[in-house]
């Protein structure tokens, strides 16, 4: 097993008042006591399987169960708790405090925040009194109000704190109701988003509305690395560690890291342009309401690059990258996933000929297909969890009869062939599962796919005199940048 959730059936065992041991690899045994003293169990048993069990043969398993993780569990059972066992976690949960915490140069601020585990690695900026004082001046919360409680620490985030990761970020003061609608968004309950698995899962969010305009938030080319993009995703990493308690090693637990977290915006007019509704339109909200929308993904990068202008070919193009581009590598783990089409100017324009957002997605969930055989194979050999059938050709069936198999009906990027109509396909979408974002290089015919999480959108909350607030930095008033209805 593996924690949180092995730890969560633990905390609910413990207040049902059953003795209850966490089995999990070395590498996760931290995790399940943090997480286990963050939800109110101050010590948790833990019993240790010493290596992958997922990759031990059945005779490996059989010994290392018996001669090692049976006696764990015994003991686990069995051995009287201590106090100092509470006190050996306790020591490792970052605390809170509006204090001064250290003083000196640049650098000695830089290695006190290292050594205390509260920074990426990468220089700060110190986050002074001063300097988190002017980002409360762009939010209409007060310092000590409560924004939300994060999991998995549960610690109280309030502007405070958010504003503190901004500053040690290098984001600009004005970033703030970005900041905080990101936070927001984090504690819906809406948004699952596993950022403790061992698959990478990385945070990011997109930015719709005026104030995205304002504040230059990136839709062009470079996009996330833009400075004022970058500064954001950075910020975001720094706020998913320092306020919601996910630190490497111990809780963010990928098994080959992470990427910092990105932010990014929708060309939204040029989606006017083309007839299209900018995202956040196509969740209920007004044209000119800004908001921005979280999910997480397991990947970045590779581009698609479609080099027909034909709006049905582009389609079928885009399906074969979403077939590619799954859950995990392979497509083993759940049937459909959410995903995030990325799609530059250029090829919105020519897909807008005979598609809005919605049709497209439409023709992409009955087009994007797998074979039957491919999804077995995946869900038999690479599934995360334990085996689905007991042979590989017992799966099959179990696949086509789960998922809505379908003889027929090969993808386009198949060749035909005597008998082909006769292979079952299955789908790997579903409709309102993927979010189109016309964004990226305007002179470049690219689209991008990222699986991941499913999405929660947040309104930005603006003080009442943001205006004067903005004109003291030398911005332009809002409403210069909003869009004609």
């Amino acid at each position: 097993m593996c924690t949180p959730q092995a730890t969560g059936s633990l905390i609910a065992a413990e207040y049902m008042g059953i003795p209850a041991v966490v089995v999990t690899a070395p590498a996760f045994a931290v995790q399940a006591r943090i997480t286990a003293y963050n939800n109110g169990v101050p010590v948790a048993r833990v019993a240790v399987y010493p290596r992958a069990f997922m990759s031990d043969t059945d005779a490996q398993l059989t010994e290392t169960t018996t001669k090692v993780l049976i006696p764990g569990i015994v003991e686990a059972l069995t051995k009287p708790l201590s106090p100092s066992e509470a006190d050996a976690v306790a020591k490792q949960i970052v605390g809170e405090s509006r204090t001064t915490v250290c003083s000196g140069t640049i650098d000695e601020v830089n290695k006190f925040f290292l050594q205390k585990n509260w920074t990426d690695g990468l220089p700060i900026v110190p986050p002074t009194v001063d300097r988190v004082e002017e980002f409360l001046k762009y939010t209409p919360l007060s310092p000590d109000e409560t924004v939300a409680v994060l999991p998995i620490a549960y610690r109280n985030t309030t502007p405070w704190t958010v504003a503190v990761n901004g500053v040690m970020a290098g984001c600009p003061p004005e970033y703030m109701p970005i900041l905080i609608a990101f936070v927001k968004a984090m504690a819906d309950p809406k948004c699952e988003i596993d950022l403790g698995s061992t698959h990478s899962w990385i945070p990011y969010a997109w930015i719709n509305g005026p104030v995205g305009r304002q504040l230059g938030i990136d839709h062009g080319q470079a996009l996330i690395t833009e400075p004022r993009n970058a500064v954001l995703g950075r910020a975001i990493s720094l706020m998913v560690k320092n306020l919601a308690g996910y630190y490497i090693k111990q809780d963010r637990m990928g098994s080959f890291g992470y990427p910092v977290s990105w932010v990014l915006a929708e060309d939204e007019a040029f989606c006017r342009q083309i007839g299209w509704k900018p995202y956040h339109v196509q969740q209920g909200f007004d044209l000119n309401q800004n908001t921005i929308t979280v999910s997480s993904s397991l990947m970045w990068g590779n581009n698609l690059i479609p080099s027909s202008a034909d709006p049905k070919i582009i389609m079928d193009l885009i399906s074969w990258e979403i077939v590619e581009k799954q859950r995990f590598s392979t497509g083993s783990g759940s049937a459909f996933t959410y995903r995030t089409l990325m799609i530059t100017p250029p090829v919105a324009r020519d897909l807008s000929r005979v598609y809005t957002k919605e049709t497209l997605e439409a023709d992409l969930v009955k087009t994007a297909r797998r074979t039957a055989f491919e999804r077995a194979f995946a869900n038999f050999y690479a599934t995360p969890g334990g085996l689905p059938a007991p042979t590989f050709e017992e799966n099959i069936p179990k696949i086509i009869k789960a998922e809505d198999g379908q003889a027929g009906g090969l993808p386009p990027w198949f060749p035909s062939f005597p008998g082909s109509e006769q292979i079952v396909t299955v789908p790997v979408m579903k409709p309102g599962k993927t979010a189109i974002l016309v964004c990226g290089d305007e002179s470049r015919n690219k689209t991008q796919t990222m699986p991941g999480a499913n999405y929660t959108s947040k309104e930005l909350q603006l003080p009442s005199n943001w205006d004067a607030q903005m004109a003291r930095l030398g911005y332009k008033p809002l409403k210069g940048f909003f869009l004609e209805k």
